[in-house]
């Protein structure tokens, strides 16, 4: 059942509309269980994001190595008036996943005249903080909130939106993250709740030298390697936890076989440990795979869209070709 409050409620009194779409919370416990006792062990990398782990992100996005987030906000500061006449006037912005506030305002301040904007995120408190700062600083927007799981598809047709052309912005190279099978089902899903002429701008980071790709995740300062352990920290915090941060080392490796950056933690040496009361065991040099962050040529990129339904109308990249920004539409004999 879905839970639509337009804009009188107090609650989100600065917005249009928030649609509570109940989203299951993830099971954190059960999921590091089960990763622990896999073969080779894994948690999923949705863990990183507690408090303090959302910090340290937010620290990595400025350091020297890491081109990501300085590139792609340079991509869509040259390439706005492109952005403006491919949108056209008066477009709906949807963001998947409800990222930087800096992006957003770029690419909302690059359009003709939108006429709304709309953030999608399974963090309701975190959605609504951002959306209603955007709403009060774009008072002539139209902005709406969904608290839901984009993994799982869209669902727009109930809601008050404008008119106007829908765009989806999911920046940042989120799309890496996803095994190949799993990115094009959720492009697929976002297809399914497209209308013909809507679009999405996507972001993708780019196969480069592995020596750039490593330092980007495994930087000078250590702030990755902080990262990758604080969710040790969590398990220990929150999961009666005995593993020792100080016997594991961050891992940042290019994986050629899979066109990806996986981060590791690697034991320095053997221990036993618990979590809430199941006792584990690492070898030394035995790896828990934390994260994957697939990367794109031009080719393997096109060939992940038009899988999912999509024709890559136009692509941008910068001078180094470190990172693209695409923009896809839905191919009408898909």
């Amino acid at each position: 059942m879905t839970d639509l409050t337009l804009g009188q409620s107090p609650l989100h009194a600065a917005l249009d509309f928030f649609d509570d779409q109940h989203p299951p919370a993830g099971d954190f416990l059960r999921d590091v269980l089960n990763g622990l006792a896999a073969t080779p062990k894994t948690i999923p990398p949705v863990y990183f994001y507690d408090a303090a782990g959302s910090a340290l992100f937010d620290q990595i996005t400025g350091l020297p190595e890491y081109y990501v987030t300085r590139t792609e906000l340079a991509l869509l500061d040259r390439i706005g008036p492109e952005l403006a006449r491919l949108a056209g006037p008066g477009a709906v912005v949807i963001e998947p996943g409800s990222g930087s506030s800096v992006k957003i305002r770029k690419l909302l301040d690059a359009l003709d005249s939108p006429a709304g904007y709309v953030g999608l995120d399974i963090s309701g408190e975190y959605l609504t903080a951002a959306c209603e700062e955007l709403a009060r600083d774009y008072p002539d927007l139209q902005v709406g909130a969904i608290c839901a799981d984009f993994t799982s598809g869209l669902s727009l047709d109930h809601l008050p939106l404008p008119q106007g052309r829908r765009i989806l912005f999911f920046p940042g190279s989120t799309i890496g993250n996803f095994e190949p099978a799993a990115a094009r089902d959720l492009l697929a899903g976002f297809r399914q709740g497209m209308r013909e002429g809507d679009a999405i701008l996507i972001g993708a980071d780019r196969v480069k030298s592995p020596a750039t790709l490593e330092a980007a995740y495994d930087d000078a300062q250590g702030v990755t390697a902080a990262f990758n352990l604080n969710l040790v920290d969590r398990i220990n915090a929150e999961l009666n936890g005995t593993l020792d941060a100080s016997r594991l080392k961050h891992v940042s490796v290019w994986n050629a076989d899979k066109s990806r950056i996986e981060m590791h933690l690697e034991a320095l040496e053997p221990q036993q440990f618990e979590v809430a009361g199941q006792v584990f065991s690492l070898a030394k040099g035995e790896r828990i795979h934390t994260e994957n962050s697939h990367k794109f040529t031009p080719e393997s990129f096109r060939a992940l869209a038009h899988s999912a339904g999509f024709d890559v109308l136009k692509s941008w990249s910068d001078p180094a070709e470190l990172f693209s920004l695409h923009w896809l539409e839905p191919n009408v004999k898909a």
